[in-house]
């Protein structure tokens, strides 16, 4: 699926080597971004839940101001639950702070079933098995992911 991003944007995986870039990334977030982001209490990605051979997950995202109400988020979204279909979790559980409403539209769209306690509303997604296609998809994103990290890798080598 064809993701609708403004200009120069990509979704993709971070490789091992990126761990600054995402640093960096998560310092740009403007405050009330970083209280969502943080106070929520969630992990930066995927991470099983519980037993040896877990069945759900824990997810969080993060979109810089200049990105918000751009699809973003929808994006991130779109593909960490296809990552978690992947790998065989059912369960996709994202928290938020009560009053992260636009965390809470976002998870409407991908039909979370949402519970409030207290300050933090928690929404579960239900996912489907991994299906040949559905692996296929994550593989071309992943192929389209690491063409575009290569290309802006020698961009940037390029420039200094």
């Amino acid at each position: 699926m064809k993701e609708i991003l403004p200009d120069g944007g990509v979704v993709r995986k971070l490789w091992i080597g990126e761990t600054a870039q995402y640093r960096n990334h998560l310092l740009r977030l403007d405050p009330q971004s970083r209280r969502n982001r943080f106070s929520g209490g969630v992990s930066d990605e995927v991470r099983p839940l519980g037993a040896r051979f877990p069945r759900e997950a824990e997810a969080a995202i993060s979109v810089e101001k200049p990105w918000q109400s751009h699809g973003v988020g929808s994006a991130l979204l779109r593909r960490t639950l296809l990552a978690a279909r992947n790998r065989g979790f059912r369960l996709l559980h994202m928290a938020c702070l009560a009053d992260n409403r636009r965390m809470q539209q976002l998870a409407r769209k991908f039909d979370a079933e949402l519970s409030f306690d207290f300050e933090s509303v928690v929404g579960e997604v239900e996912s489907s098995r991994p299906t040949p296609l559905s692996l296929m998809r994550e593989v071309m994103s992943d192929s389209h992911g690491f063409a575009t990290a290569m290309l802006d890798l020698q961009s940037r080598m390029l420039r200094a």
